[in-house]
């Protein structure tokens, strides 16, 4: 086997890929490792590092161990063009083959001698293009893509809305990036009704007029306000519908009415704590002081979590379809369910008085709130009281009503006192503390938007969200201690690049950072206490969160970074996360506690369950996100022209991205839509810096802006600029270098074809409008 040079740190990309290309066959990631000398915790970076290179394509999926170079892109290759959130033209190639890997992502560079043989790219084009690879420049992407020629538009199938008219009908695209129209002739309407959701094929353009479209078929009606989570759901191919297999599984389901080889538990004040609007109970919880006289002053809490794996047993059509949902999702007007509501509104609900099946774990703290032991038992449990987040509080609060008012001394009084003991533990462990404000959208009995608020965070909140953590932290050191397989939830540490961007940000806000490694939680709190009560108190929360990477489900275990934990994994809901049910079912097995353990099936899978059920979470997440923009451009569109106060939420090539106050709704205004100057966009600063005026548009920056459109089917708002106060200076914006787009005076230079009507489209920067990530609730 060739032997690379020594290099005493890391090897780069390009360095992997030039040994994998100098042996003979398939290599391991041992080979690797000994290759270039890489031991102990480094391996896990080079786990991480092989697992980046097969998610680019770089390399071959890996069969057991085994690693091999990807087939990769020849230097000339057909793209189908496309944008990605940030509005930048990517292409994916039109020939691939899948045992190569994930489909590579392509990034499009824009070059003077595309704008001059009309040779630009829009979305939904096909070209023909000179691939380069690009190993350590963008980490977004494999490849970067220069455009050689146009080639004949491809039929694309997209989603839209449908209206009627006198010759035939117009769509308005869902797509937030596509701002225009396709016009429909009578013989290709497919019978669609007015404001109807169809699925539809651009066709190729025509000389003159609007591009036309055929509809393929009808999904959904739009005029009633509480379908509009329809289009999301049918967007991100989201299952809406249980097929009849499982509906018979779950028809065929009995409630478990004794405790026949199950830990009765029916005895103890086990209470639930939801939203109002909950609409499942899936945990409980209760305390009391440990009467054992070696732990004077300790506590002990149980947490019981419905067993879900009594009903849902491997392999069966409940479990498959659970498997490709992989988890609940929640929109403003409905909910699609992991499980058929028979199961996950009923008898797998941990409903008030009713007797429940139930994973519990009974945890040990002394006075100090420190763990002393756990156990986990199947039992057979009973709720005492279905509370809501302000039921309880009031409660302990001195303010109870009548079902709360029993409750208080024997279960909320030691149930609030055992979670203060434990807090003291929390504290000393110190995980990212960046508590964002969290907006609720509330609908009428029309299913529109009546009231958009804040969601309260009571100490309700914070008690059974560490009560969750406790449990959850257990259930993983249970199976890791067994010796069995687990599905860890994962959160690693931001990348170096990501924490410089912090760095450099923080720097032009002439904010000091103390000594040493930023990459602890701890460091980071201390940045935001040392925020507190500041005008960057909302801003620079946000800037650390978008520093953060996605929290992932993996068999490895790689801690999780924001909890500031070793080992975690989720068990708490098994309703409407199938993560939680594959942890129940390694608890069942470990611990020997009857039947509908971890499979063989469900252990072969465990890496390709742990992807799959990432990639549904994260499909959950955007549908739910572009619904709440949906209803809130609803809600919008009928203050067309009013002023709104608001702040700079994000920057990028494209414009400012506006968060309004109160609503937290959030639009564009466009670069064409600030004043008349050619603006540099300092990526490292989120700014945008006016060539002329040396103005700086920066992130946290107040603004008073004016609504100029509000496009419900689209979720997008459009806004022009009517105030600003800036709160860095250019000179502030110390060093760092600048992005390669400038854009020009009302609407910038050269925007690409197929970037929308406001200058959102494509370039050669780097922009990252806002990605709204929020940390899980548990």
């Amino acid at each position: 086997m060739a032997k690379p040079p020594y290099k005493p740190d890391l090897p780069s990309k390009a360095d992997i890929l030039t040994f994998i290309e100098q042996q003979d066959g398939e290599i391991s990631r041992r080979d690797i490792a000994r290759a270039f000398n890489i031991k102990g915790a480094d391996r896990t970076a080079l786990r991480q590092t092989l697992r980046e290179m097969r998610e680019e394509g770089l390399i071959a999926k890996q069969r057991g161990k085994k690693v091999s170079e990807a087939g990769g892109l020849p230097n000339v290759t057909v793209l189908d063009v496309s944008q990605d959130e940030e509005g930048e033209l990517i292409g994916t190639p039109v020939k691939w083959d899948d045992h190569n890997g994930v489909r590579p992502t392509v990034l499009i560079k824009i070059d003077k001698r595309n704008k001059q043989t009309n040779a630009l790219p829009g979305v939904g084009d096909r070209v023909l293009a000179r691939i380069t690879k690009n190993f350590d420049n963008d980490p977004h992407y494999a490849y970067t893509a220069r455009i050689m020629r146009r080639l004949e538009k491809r039929a694309e199938r997209v989603l839209g809305m449908f209206s009627k008219t006198e010759h035939g009908g117009r769509i308005s695209l869902i797509d937030k990036k596509a701002r225009y129209e396709l016009d429909v002739m009578p013989e290709d309407t497919a019978g669609a009704k007015d404001h109807e959701l169809v699925e539809l094929e651009v066709l190729p353009r025509g000389r003159m007029g609007l591009r036309r479209a055929r509809i393929l078929k009808r999904l959904a009606p739009l005029n009633d306000a509480r379908n509009i989570s329809l289009i999301a759901i049918h967007e991100h191919n989201i299952p809406d519908a249980f097929p009849q297999s499982v509906m018979d599984e779950a028809t065929a389901a009995k409630p478990v009415t004794t405790p026949k080889g199950r830990t009765d538990l029916r005895d103890l004040p086990l209470i639930t704590i939801d939203p109002a609007d909950a609409r499942d109970h899936d945990d409980a919880v209760c305390a009391m002081p440990d009467d054992d006289p070696d732990n004077e002053g300790g506590h002990i809490i149980w947490v019981a979590i419905a067993d879900v794996s009594h009903y849902v047993r491997p392999g069966s059509a409940l479990d498959k379809e659970a498997l490709m949902r992989g988890n609940s999702s929640y929109f403003p007007d409905r909910v699609v369910p992991m499980l058929p509501d028979s199961l996950s509104g009923d008898l797998c609900s941990l409903h008030e008085g009713v007797d429940r099946p139930c994973l519990a774990v009974r945890i040990v703290f002394d006075k100090k709130g420190k763990k002393l032991r756990h156990k986990f038992v199947r039992g057979l449990m009973r709720s005492a009281a279905s509370l809501t987040y302000e039921q309880a509080q009031a409660g302990v609060e001195g303010r109870p009503d009548d079902q709360t008012g029993p409750l208080v001394d024997p279960v909320l009084k030691p149930l609030w006192s055992a979670w203060n003991a434990t807090r003291k533990e929390r504290t000393k462990r110190s995980p990212l503390d960046l508590d964002l404000p969290e907006h609720r959208v509330r609908l009428g009995d029309d299913g529109k938007v009546s009231a958009v608020t804040l969601r309260d965070r009571l100490d309700a909140h914070r008690l059974i969200e560490d009560c969750m953590i406790l449990a959850n932290v257990a259930a993983a050191e249970e199976l890791e201690g067994k010796g069995m397989a687990c599905l860890y939830r994962v959160h690693e540490e931001p990348s170096d690049e990501k924490l410089a961007t912090l760095r450099d940000y923080l720097n032009s806000l002439d904010l000091s950072i103390t000594p040493g490694p930023m990459r602890t939680p701890e460091r980071l709190n201390g940045l935001l206490k040392q925020i507190k009560d500041t005008p960057n108190e909302l801003v620079v929360p946000e800037v650390i969160l978008r520093s953060q990477k996605q929290a992932i489900y993996s068999p490895e275990n790689l801690g999780h970074f924001g909890l500031n934990l070793r080992r975690y994994a989720h068990f708490t809901s098994p309703i409407r996360r199938y993560a939680d049910l594959i942890v129940h079912r390694g608890l069942i097995t470990a611990c020997k506690l009857g039947e509908g353990g971890l499979s063989a099936d469900d252990m072969e899978r465990l890496d390709r369950t742990a992807s799959e059920i990432s990639d549904t979470e994260r499909r959950s997440m955007k549908a739910e996100r572009s619904t709440t923009d949906r209803y809130l451009a609803h809600y919008m569109q009928d203050h067309t022209g009013a002023t709104f106060a608001g702040r700079i939420a994000g920057v990028a090539n494209a414009g400012l991205f506006v968060k309004l106050d109160g609503l937290g709704a959030d639009g564009l205004i466009p670069m064409r839509r600030l004043p008349n100057d050619y603006y540099d966009y300092r990526e490292q600063h989120f700014a945008l810096v006016g060539e002329r005026s040396k103005i700086v548009y920066g992130l946290g920056d107040r603004v008073e802006v004016r609504l100029l459109e509000a496009t419900p089917v689209r979720g997008g708002l459009l806004f022009e600029l009517e105030d600003h106060q800036p709160t860095r200076t250019i000179n502030q914006l110390r060093g760092g270098k600048q992005a390669n787009r400038r854009g020009g005076p009302r609407g910038g230079r050269g925007a690409p074809k197929g970037g929308n009507s406001d200058g959102n489209g494509g370039g050669n920067g780097r922009g990252r409008p806002p990605k709204r990530k929020k940390p899980s609730k548990r």
